[in-house]
């Protein structure tokens, strides 16, 4: 029988409804859960809730560190996925607007600091009384048991137009389809990330939200901020809309955002920008694999050179760095073995150059989705067998 979250509730024959209060301020939420009386349990963020939701009623109490709009949206997601979860609101300025957004988060009732215990305590009694016990598919709080943390590759180039941004995305859509955990794709390039506009998304949120609320972050508000691109299920943390943002954030934050993904993700996919700084050192450092992007020309090839001898010289392991090579087919004048010896790394994917690459870029759409059978897609399928194979398929040179 699962243990008690909080407090509890109940009247004539209704079942125990638990009281907890969630707030990031510790002083808060213990004057909330006195007020409650003895039994109500604070929690520091809906996190730490959410790890002992067992489908028991709970009645939350949200502090006023859930007026933000990041905070409310992680309360609106935990809201819908636990049915058996009702929550109010408390808060030191009550404005019409956030009633409304409160409201439409699925939050029963707003009521404004200081509040009487008496009315705290019958506004909990008329959500208790709304509760039945469920056992609803929780929000994904952690790794099952022998699964282990996710793994992260990192896709980079050193030099742009190599097509690192369609390969990351395309291989992340081919993992999201296979894998039953989720797969995330982060769109590190912080000032001109194009990740969005090539899955026609409008995302809501960005990486700029998750740093600023990097003191409270947890596995809930993480999963809030992410996007879903609804024909794969893979699921999309967004760049900053405007390059200016890329200044607020550095390698720590970076990696800390990747530390929490990678908890309850299969595979966290990173599109980086095409140089290198603190930021895309920091990634692949934290990352089990490198796909080294690089066009089938000399420039970028030469560029590539340098790029390996710069990982040697950062003393990064060369067995996660695995070379792909993009448009490498008959339409290009260099032999792939030869650019193999130049680099002294042998090529893990050949990516051959089409057509329908542009034209999917173009409609927001990708190339593994509305060209399936073509030769872009069935390199990003043989790509994706290095991370989930598919038995019984041989593998093509």
């Amino acid at each position: 029988m699962p243990r008690p979250v909080g407090g509890h509730v109940s009247g004539g024959g209704a079942p125990q409804v638990a009281v907890v209060v969630v707030d990031a301020d510790q002083a808060v939420r213990s004057r909330l859960a006195m007020q409650l009386g003895q039994g109500a349990t604070p929690f520091a963020s809906l996190s730490d809730l959410t790890a002992r939701l067992s489908g028991q009623p709970v009645v939350v109490v949200l502090g006023p560190s859930f007026a933000g709009t990041v905070e409310l949206t992680a309360a609106e997601q935990l809201l819908a996925a636990r049915r058996e979860v009702g929550a109010i609101m408390v808060t030191t300025e009550l404005t019409t607007e956030l009633l409304q957004r409160a409201l439409r988060a699925g939050v029963k009732d707003v009521l404004q600091a200081p509040v009487d215990s008496g009315q705290l305590a019958e506004a909990v009694a008329r959500v208790a009384a709304t509760l039945t016990p469920a056992v609803a598919a929780p929000i994904p709080t952690t790794f099952a048991e022998g699964e282990g943390l996710g793994r992260v590759i990192t896709v980079f180039s050193t030099k742009g137009g190599a097509g690192k941004s369609v390969i990351a995305t395309n291989l992340a859509v081919v993992l999201a389809r296979r894998s039953e955990r989720p797969v995330v794709l982060i769109d590190a390039d912080l000032q001109f990330g194009d990740i969005a506009v090539m899955l026609k998304l409008a995302p809501q949120h960005t990486i700029v939200d998750a740093v600023s609320a990097l003191d409270r972050l947890d596995l809930a508000l993480i999963q809030s901020l992410l996007i879903t691109h609804n024909p794969s299920g893979l699921r999309v943390l967004p760049a900053p809309l405007e390059p200016a943002f890329a200044d607020q954030i550095g390698a720590t934050e970076m990696v800390r955002i990747v530390e929490l993904l990678r908890q309850f993700c299969a595979f966290v996919v990173i599109d980086t920008p095409a140089y290198f700084n603190d930021v895309v050192l920091g990634l692949i450092e934290e990352s089990d694999d490198v796909l080294l992007v690089a066009g089938m020309d000399i420039p970028n090839i030469k560029n590539v050179k340098i790029g390996l001898q710069t990982l040697r010289l950062l003393n990064t392991p060369m067995e996660k760095v695995k070379l792909i090579l993009n448009r490498a087919n008959s339409k290009v004048k260099l032999d792939v073995g030869e650019v193999e010896r130049t680099l002294g790394v042998q090529a893990e994917a050949l990516v051959p150059s089409d057509v329908v690459v542009p034209q999917a870029v173009n409609k927001g759409e990708a190339v593994v989705l509305v060209a399936p059978k073509s030769g872009v897609a069935r390199s990003m399928e043989d790509l994706a067998d290095l991370f989930i194979p598919v038995e019984g398929k041989k593998k093509r040179r």
